[in-house]
């Protein structure tokens, strides 16, 4: 995994353009100071999102007993493409748990983890990375769905041949 990731970063290198105005939003951005105030009232938001999914994962337990635990992994990992769209964190949390078997588990997180970067509702980076850089999401499925069907069949063919 860490070469794809240093691949990706490479290939990532030839699609940053910058513009004049990015670097005076930045630069205005740097100026302005966040109260310590604001700091505690976010690290409360992160801490009952979290604490809101645990609670999802639980609530959904019936439901992976019944129907995720019949999957087989590949089936598993081509499902969740629906992160793409979906958040992927609400969906590990829906649906990871110890009933599932280790290849589900990682079929399951890596079909979240690469589906999740092809669009920008996929995972809140995506959504702060898009905001910051202002890319539309048109410009982010230009790139980001070719590019995670490649890479999400890549991962399906180790994953079935038992390399991953």
């Amino acid at each position: 995994m860490f070469p794809a990731v240093v691949a990706l970063g490479v290939v990532g290198i030839f699609f940053v353009r910058q513009i004049a105005e990015d670097t005076e939003v930045s630069l205005a951005a740097e100026e302005e100071e966040e109260k310590l105030g604001e700091v505690f009232v976010r690290a409360g938001k992160v801490y009952i999102f979290v604490m809101a999914l645990i609670f999802l994962g639980a609530g959904f337990k019936p439901l992976i007993d019944t129907y995720l635990l019949k999957l087989p992994s590949q089936i598993l990992f081509w499902v969740n493409m629906v992160s793409a769209i979906l958040d992927n964190a609400t969906l590990a949390a829906a649906e990871i748990g110890p009933s599932l078997s280790v290849p589900q588990i990682k079929s399951a997180l890596l079909g979240l983890l690469i589906s999740g970067g092809m669009l920008i509702p996929g995972n809140i980076p995506n959504i702060i990375a898009a905001h910051a850089l202002h890319i539309t999401s048109t410009e982010w499925a230009k790139l980001g769905v070719p590019l995670g069907l490649i890479i999400m069949t890549g991962t399906a063919a180790l994953l079935w041949v038992g390399v991953i």
